[in-house]
């Protein structure tokens, strides 16, 4: 097996990491909000190793290594599905599975939904579907995004060093994660700066609120037309367990199979849990296989 390696895809808009044989059977990994392609460095060695496959990481525009979206653009949820299309054209791919976590995951549900000729199965880590604004919060919805929208955009994050950066995402994060977890994600998105202090890449307008979201009814519609087989991994301490709307995401899916494990909302990154998710992923391709077979 090759080491890991640097790529640039969509004519070098895209950033990514792979590892496995380049000759492989290509799964595309798809990272969640804020975090980067290391976000599969301890999971896709495993996998790697165990199905013979090559994993393709994309940096998200905005994240880790990837170029911002131009100026007077934006980071809506479904600009997102064009990044992926890119990344399978460029890889030269018809279809093909997709890893994906948290936003990553959200991401992927779009795809499956609109372009099932392009998914040939999707394994979801603590993610299943969007974020959602009920309709008769349309309104309220819109007029958040639009005053942040006139507000001067913030300055990104300075710190003296990477051990400070990484205590910051640490401190500061939207769910809870350790330093051990967070210290790949950070250190991929930081620049060194002349003076030795180093700055975040990440493009402020992640912070933004979404000007509109799909309605709750959208959501589910969509996950109704996903084709594709889904293996949905959940951290007991993750985002979705039992909430309603994550109940009703998974009861939407035809063929959707949920695995709970010990872990939190990056268990496939957590050094105590990424052997638990690969086994859930290996046991479930043996599976599929055996579907296929008999």
């Amino acid at each position: 097996m090759r080491e890991v390696e640097s790529l640039n895809l969509a004519h070098g808009r895209l950033a990514g990491l792979a590892w496995g044989d380049a000759d492989a059977p290509v799964w595309l990994a798809l990272h969640g909000w804020l975090d980067n392609a290391e976000s599969f460095s301890r999971l896709a060695p495993l996998l790697v190793e165990r199905l013979g496959i090559r994993i393709v990481a994309i940096d998200f525009p905005g994240h880790g290594r990837s170029q911002p979206r131009a100026e007077g653009g934006d980071y809506p949820i479904w600009e997102y599905t064009l990044d992926v299309l890119d990344a399978l054209d460029a890889l030269g791919l018809d279809d093909a599975p997709l890893l994906a976590h948290s936003m990553g995951a959200a991401v992927s549900c779009l795809v499956a939904a609109a372009m099932p000729e392009r998914v040939a199965r999707l394994v979801l880590i603590d993610g299943l579907g969007t974020l959602t604004t009920e309709v008769d919060d349309t309104a309220k919805q819109l007029r958040m995004g639009l005053l942040q929208r006139r507000r001067s955009r913030s300055m990104v994050p300075r710190y003296p060093d990477e051990a400070t950066a990484i205590a910051a995402r640490v401190a500061g994060g939207v769910t809870p994660i350790d330093t051990d977890t967070a210290a790949p994600l950070v250190r991929r998105n930081l620049d060194v700066e002349d003076d030795g202090h180093v700055r975040l890449r990440s493009d402020g307008r992640l912070l933004r609120p979404s000007l509109v979201r799909f309605t709750t009814e959208q959501m589910l519609s969509l996950l109704n037309t996903i084709e594709a087989p889904v293996l949905l991994i959940e951290g007991e301490q993750g985002i979705l367990a039992e909430r309603a709307y994550a109940q009703r995401a998974r009861d939407a899916i035809a063929r959707l199979t949920r695995v709970m494990l010990p872990g939190g909302h990056h268990l496939h990154l957590e050094a105590h849990a990424v052997d638990a998710v690969a086994d859930a992923i290996v046991a479930d391709s043996d599976e599929t296989t055996r579907r296929h077979e008999s």
